[in-house]
């Protein structure tokens, strides 16, 4: 299919229905109850990886945290990562703490209002900077994200693969064409809407949406075929071991990761992947033997879990380990970590951790309170 064969199909009515249906059935958010542009930025770096119900805890912790850019560029680097922690992909709050220091430096404290500007800053792609312009500043440019595209190749019928480069710039085009002559905001977010809450990736309510009369694939029956996509490569699986090292004062040995590796900055339990013709065990005394340069005894198991990055899964096992007693003192070492850190259990809560590792500190603090 190609642009000239859709044009007819979206047309000045669809429009109409479409911000009358969004004026009357828009979910209430915290950052829709601002023009402010900070907020604005904020909640959509936010929504990249997250659901908006996920999303607005965090959003409100962090803008009392940090009201204004100029408290954002202020902060630690430290204190922007544990505000963030718990919603994963840390070098969305790496990039949006560069954003803030440059502009406050650059800009006044103000973002940018140009698309071509925002796209120039750290951790600000196309999609995030089509929705600032649109909502922040009323600028007419598209936004592009899984709920549009979801809801224009069912709308036009379009079934070639969305992970296509060629399919992506079809449905840009299209919807570049859709917003002329109306308000960018509104258009922006009520064809989002329409897509988070309608038209859904199953069984979308299409009895209730706006654009179902003209809709090629409601009236051809394909709504659960269109959108195709391709599949993904299966994702690898890792073995991990770390230890959780306590030594007489019932303080553990912590570790911070590099800043130029995944989850650089945060905080985790030391130790590393489970190497073929390993045991969890052995993995375990090779990495601290490598990572750290000290020998430790394995009191027990603590805690085994999985979790599931955006690229792969692991298995974290984890156990209670005490420094092995030798001819001389052991002094641990840093040679992985960017610094380690003895501190109590209960003050593990002060620092920002992965999801794994933080399950793992909740459920040592539980046990030893």
């Amino acid at each position: 299919m190609t642009k000239s064969e859709m044009d007819p199909l979206f047309d000045s009515n669809c429009a109409e229905r479409l911000l009358s249906w969004f004026d009357n059935n828009k979910r209430s958010m915290p950052w829709r109850d601002s023009n402010d542009p900070y907020a604005i930025w904020i909640s959509e770096i936010m929504l990249q990886q997250t659901r908006v119900d996920q999303a607005i805890p965090f959003f409100n912790r962090f803008m009392t945290a940090f009201p204004s850019v100029h408290d954002l560029a202020a902060a630690s680097t430290q204190h922007v990562l544990k505000q963030w922690e718990g919603l994963g992909y840390y070098s969305r709050a790496r990039n949006i703490h560069k954003t803030a220091k440059i502009v406050a430096d650059d800009y006044a404290g103000s973002l940018p209002r140009e698309y071509e500007e925002l796209l120039a800053l750290p951790g600000i792609g196309p999609y995030t900077a089509a929705a600032i312009a649109s909502i922040a500043f009323g600028l007419e440019h598209a936004v592009m994200d899984g709920n549009v595209i979801r809801t224009v190749t069912r709308f036009c019928g379009i079934e070639q693969d969305t992970r296509k480069t060629g399919t992506r710039k079809l449905v840009q085009q299209e919807v570049d064409d859709w917003i002329k002559g109306h308000p960018p905001a509104d258009f922006n977010q009520a064809l989002m809407e329409l897509g988070a809450t309608v038209c859904t990736p199953t069984k979308p309510s299409c009895e209730t949406c706006p654009l179902a009369s003209k809709c090629i694939a409601y009236r051809t029956a394909k709504t659960e075929h269109i959108p195709y996509t391709s599949k993904k490569a299966k994702r690898p699986h890792q073995e991990i071991s770390v230890a959780i090292i306590i030594n007489e004062q019932e303080e553990v040995l912590i570790a911070q990761r590099p800043e130029h590796v995944m989850l650089g900055g945060l905080w985790e339990f030391p130790g590393g992947k489970q190497e073929s013709n390993e045991t969890s065990v052995e993995a375990l005394h090779r990495e601290i033997q490598e990572e750290l340069g000290i020998e430790i005894s394995v009191i027990e198991e603590f805690m085994s879990l999985k979790h599931a990055y955006s690229h792969f899964t692991i298995t974290l096992s984890a156990f209670l380990c005490v420094l092995k007693p030798t001819n001389t003192q052991q002094t641990p070492t840093a040679k992985a970590s960017e610094q380690i850190k003895w501190v109590s259990i209960q003050d593990l809560k002060n620092y920002p951790f992965p999801k794994a590792n933080k399950t793992l500190t909740l459920a040592l603090m539980k046990r030893f309170a």
